[in-house]
């Protein structure tokens, strides 16, 4: 289990909770059936990729698709899906998950506005892509809409509550 971004633990009656709430260019892993894995969204996506045999999860939270130019060493490759959906999966591996069991939810690439281009539905294009060449299946997914979401994510038992924000929000 990973707590290494803004974790807290708290008592919820019988159990205590383990709140990990992830921003943009973040992800986090965890085993624990009391983690809980928490992100708010607008034209970023969260992917929610877990092994359910294991019961070992993660959730990360990227700004862009792809970097238009190759990176140099001082660049943060943490913005881009290209480098944190594979270090999700790599770290789940890690973990103990096994490649061959991995299952997927995809989550915002809203589009606020009118835009020449859709940041948000290059976002989840790219998500789909990801996951699909390499056989994840995703189970559940909502994406899109004018305004943001909230996700919060069991990632041992893959639970997870999608909430709109926004007038615009769509379930």
């Amino acid at each position: 289990m990973r707590y290494n971004i803004c974790s807290r633990t708290w008592d919820q009656g019988e159990r205590p909770v383990h709140l990990t709430s992830i921003s943009q260019g973040q992800y986090s892993i965890s085993d624990d059936p009391d983690a809980v894995i928490t992100t708010v969204l607008g034209s970023c996506v969260a992917a929610c990729i877990r092994d359910p045999k294991r019961g070992v999860g993660g959730m990360n939270h990227f700004v862009l698709p792809e970097s238009p130019t190759p990176l140099s060493e001082q660049d943060d490759p943490s913005r881009y899906g290209s480098y944190l959906m594979q270090r999700l999966v790599d770290g789940l591996l890690e973990a103990g998950a096994n490649p061959h069991c991995l299952e997927a939810m995809v989550f915002g690439g809203a589009s606020p506005g009118d835009s020449f281009y859709n940041v948000g539905a290059h976002n989840v294009a790219f998500a789909e892509g990801f996951l699909a060449d390499r056989g994840i299946e995703i189970v559940d997914s909502i994406c899109g809409g004018r305004s943001g979401c909230k996700v919060e994510y069991w990632p041992a038992s893959g639970k997870l509550i999608h909430t709109p924000l926004g007038k615009y929000g769509k379930a």
